[in-house]
């Protein structure tokens, strides 16, 4: 997959088009990029545009960082089988510019043939451009455009923020329905204070990107990817209120049945379920007792599937 960063690059063959912030890679981003895909068959490139925008923001006490990093959405594009991935920031001169001009540029620089997007597409200065200019627009710069309709949940569009919503509530397996595929994060194992290890519960720890949005703080039944190799787990997500008194979000791991040194490597953690609230215990015999039994709740959670 070609990477390119600005909207002024060229592409001399000819290309099938999407464009959104694509901030979750969720199943109705998915449709778009089947559609622009199917269209290599008449030789078309598929071309993912997409605006990379600030992940920070505040809403009430919500923090809302990015479903998946930059990182994370080119890779998935990649594996999707994209021929080119325009990262385009989000700046003042792309803002400014007015939505006949915006589509000109694709079509001049992209040589955009085709183009898919949903009904509630909105593009150039201030969002003025909608599918019924984008239809006309279409007639005059001589590109095929296909309209397609939002797909729905629970009487409700799909949509990065609905799966946030979801995300925010601990709903994890509900909005991994959403998603098309199974929320997780990334990170570097890092040491923690070992704590486990000496109740025979060693823990794995992982500091997440400050731009990533995590599940609220509690326990979930995981599962973690070291090396391209799949195990179990239990996940606790919180500033560990038993142990200590630090306000830093950490992400800590119990892996069934692995006890081995994955220090500095690079780990992906997966949430399936949500089990319980993070909690403070009155001491480390209540606490490790209850990781005992969440550990055993994963289990069973496992030998069920």
């Amino acid at each position: 997959m070609k990477t390119v960063y600005s909207i002024y690059e060229k592409i001399t063959e000819y290309t099938a088009v999407t464009v959104g912030k694509f901030d979750g890679m969720h199943k109705g981003h998915e449709l778009l990029a089947k559609n622009i895909k199917s269209k290599s068959a008449i030789g078309y490139k598929s071309l993912v545009l997409s605006f990379d925008v600030s992940p920070n923001i505040t809403l009430g006490k919500k923090y809302f960082g990015q479903l998946i990093t930059n990182e994370e959405k080119q890779s998935m594009l990649e594996r999707e089988g994209i021929d080119i991935f325009l990262q385009c920031p989000f700046e003042k001169e792309i803002k400014e510019l007015e939505p006949e001009k915006f589509i000109e540029l694709l079509v001049d620089n992209f040589n955009m043939k085709y183009m898919t997007c949903g009904t509630d597409f909105r593009f150039g200065k201030k969002g003025r451009g909608d599918t019924t200019l984008l239809k006309v627009l279409a007639d005059k710069y001589d590109f095929e455009l296909e309209v397609i309709d939002k797909l729905q949940a629970n009487d409700r569009d799909i949509s990065s923020t609905y799966i946030k919503d979801e995300i925010l509530k601990g709903n994890v397996a509900f909005a991994n329905s959403l998603l098309g595929y199974k929320y997780s994060l990334w990170g570097v194992v890092v040491h923690g204070n070992h704590l486990g290890r000496q109740f025979g519960l060693p823990t794995i720890n992982l500091l997440p990107p400050d731009n990533k949005l995590l599940p609220p703080n509690g326990v979930y039944i995981t599962e973690i990817y070291i090396d391209s190799r799949k195990y179990h787990g239990v996940t606790n997500i919180g500033t560990k209120p038993t142990v200590s008194g630090e306000k830093i979000i950490g992400v800590e791991t119990h892996i069934l049945d692995f006890d081995s040194d994955v220090y500095e490597k690079m780990v992906q953690v997966v949430f399936l379920e949500y089990i319980r609230p993070e909690r403070k215990f009155e001491n480390l015999d209540q606490l490790f007792n209850q990781m005992n039994m969440d550990k055993e709740l994963a289990r069973n959670f496992f030998n069920q599937r």
